[in-house]
């Protein structure tokens, strides 16, 4: 494929988790509110980012990430620890398992915080770097994938996948399958990034329209990861896509997106007539739409002068874009800063968005090591090549 190598690149992978908290953080507060109640709140342009300045303290943190990305993060982290254990004991297989463990820790947590507790007492066990307190504030999963993993934790074997391709733990297509997938984008190969991200999605989303779109945002993800523009990378990910069964659905929602990116000014109407981000397909159409306006739109600005007007980041308007509508703004929000940080890294988003992100510093740094755990030098000693104990204690198992 032209216009990427294999290389991994590391301020790609933090754009695309940075990006990801920043969009849901800016969605949350948008999400199920039409859009005529969101600009009667917050004025004919909606959310803004002087409305953010406005609910500043000064100390930071007026930015809030939800469950989107603390369910984002748990898959990260996930991923890492699955690699630590396959290289420290010779054998794979383990990551989704770890995955879904994870996830059920975290109910459990949001669960006993609803009761009264906390949950900070438990929230680093098995969890690596996700005992920032930082992401251990109240959240609620969707129904679907609240409902998949409490069947899952019936069952008392945390580390078995319930939810599989093969045997779909229900029939829903929610928007909760792909918002988590991004990091799986990492895979050593495109068609493997395809195949984690459905299977992640699959443990709490059966329908093809669940997992298809999560299996599709990683494939994207992958090739932005190593240098494609965004186009690329799409091109990619729908000939992932078009390999599977029950495939129609996402295809027709990302081709309407891609015809829609290419004619008009960009509007919340056009996003709109896209669905509202309910389903996968609907949120990752939404998103991809979002991210090549913002594209087409930088493009159009540098061919008339830099840069230099109200937005100097091609994040600014696309993330705002995605979340400025009447639907489930913070899953179409994180998808579409995944994508944008994915292509152009951290840079790509406002200087304010980031100071103001309450998770900014875990982000960073689990960004960090899933770049070297996912690189070609991931932490060996020197005498063994299995990673070092130092590596080991930091990522357990689930």
């Amino acid at each position: 494929m032209p216009g990427h190598d294999s290389r991994l690149r590391p301020d790609r992978v933090a754009g695309c988790l940075l990006g990801g908290a920043i969009g849901d953080a800016l969605g949350a507060p948008l999400e199920a509110m039409a859009l005529a109640e969101i600009r009667e709140r917050y004025g004919p342009e909606g959310l803004t980012d002087r409305t953010l300045i406005e609910q500043s303290s000064g100390a930071g943190g007026a930015l809030q990430i939800s469950e989107e990305t603390q369910l984002a993060l748990l898959t990260a982290n996930g991923l890492i620890q699955g690699s630590v254990r396959a290289r420290s004991r010779g054998i794979g297989g383990a990551t989704l398992g770890i995955i879904q463990a994870s996830y059920i820790t975290w109910l459990k947590r949001m669960d006993r915080t609803e009761d009264g507790d906390s949950g900070h007492s438990s929230l680093g066990i098995g969890l690596g770097l996700l005992g920032d307190p930082a992401l251990a504030g109240p959240a609620r999963a969707g129904r679907s994938t609240t409902e998949a993993l409490r069947k899952a934790a019936a069952r008392e074997k945390p580390g078995w996948p319930l939810g599989t391709l093969e045997e779909p733990i229900n029939s829903s297509k929610g928007s909760g399958g792909v918002v988590r997938a991004a990091a799986c984008g990492t895979a050593h190969s495109r068609e493997a990034a395809f195949e984690l991200g459905c299977r992640t999605a699959a443990l709490t989303h059966g329908d093809p329209g669940g997992h298809l779109p999560a299996g599709t945002l990683a494939a994207a993800v992958w090739s932005l990861l190593r240098g494609a523009d965004l186009e690329t990378a799409l091109e990619g990910a729908r000939a992932e896509l078009a390999e599977h069964k029950g495939r129609k659905e996402t295809e027709r929602a990302l081709n309407a997106a891609v015809r829609l990116a290419a004619k008009g000014a960009p509007s919340p109407e056009r996003v709109e007539s896209l669905g509202g981000g309910w389903t996968g397909p609907e949120a990752l159409a939404v998103a991809v739409y979002a991210a090549l306006a913002a594209e087409r739109l930088q493009a159009e600005r540098q061919a008339d002068r830099p840069w230099s007007g109200r937005w100097r980041t091609v994040g600014g308007p696309g993330l705002l874009l995605a979340v400025n509508h009447s639907g489930d703004s913070d899953a179409t929000g994180a998808l579409c800063g995944n994508l944008i940080g994915a292509r152009h890294g951290t840079l790509a988003f406002p200087g304010l968005w980031q100071s103001e992100l309450d998770a900014r510093g875990a982000v960073l740094r689990l960004a960090a090591d899933l770049s070297l755990e996912s690189g070609p030098d991931a932490p060996s000693d020197p005498r063994w090549g299995e990673p070092p104990m130092s590596w080991v204690m930091r990522y357990p198992e689930a």
